[in-house]
């Protein structure tokens, strides 16, 4: 089993959006601006919803990483820390999702 988390893939995410756009492509996406990360973003989660379909796992472990670089990269681009992504999550999960749906329709 990897030791690799997704903090240490926010902090390369990090790293590289500070290298110039001719090293980075992280750099790159982000200097692309907002718009071109979240389509990227789209187009990855796209491509994982297909590989999910298909049934074909090494795609899927594949595209759901690229899903996950992408999503770190929206994230940096609108400077939101990974950290609030998983207090939310850490919030939603101390109850079950049914309930946790219930209570948004309220």
């Amino acid at each position: 089993m990897s030791g690799f988390t997704l903090d240490d893939l926010a902090a390369i995410v990090a790293a590289r959006a500070d290298a110039t756009a001719e090293t980075s492509y992280t750099r790159s996406l982000i200097e692309a601006g907002p718009a071109r990360v979240a389509k990227k973003l789209g187009e990855e989660g796209v491509e994982a919803a297909l590989a999910t379909a298909s049934g074909a796992r090494a795609e899927l472990v594949a595209e759901a990483a690229d899903v996950l670089y992408h999503l770190m990269v929206a994230l940096r681009v609108r400077d939101v820390p990974l950290a609030d992504v998983m207090a939310e999550l850490e919030r939603r999960t101390a109850q079950s999702g049914l309930q946790e749906k219930a209570a948004r329709t309220r």
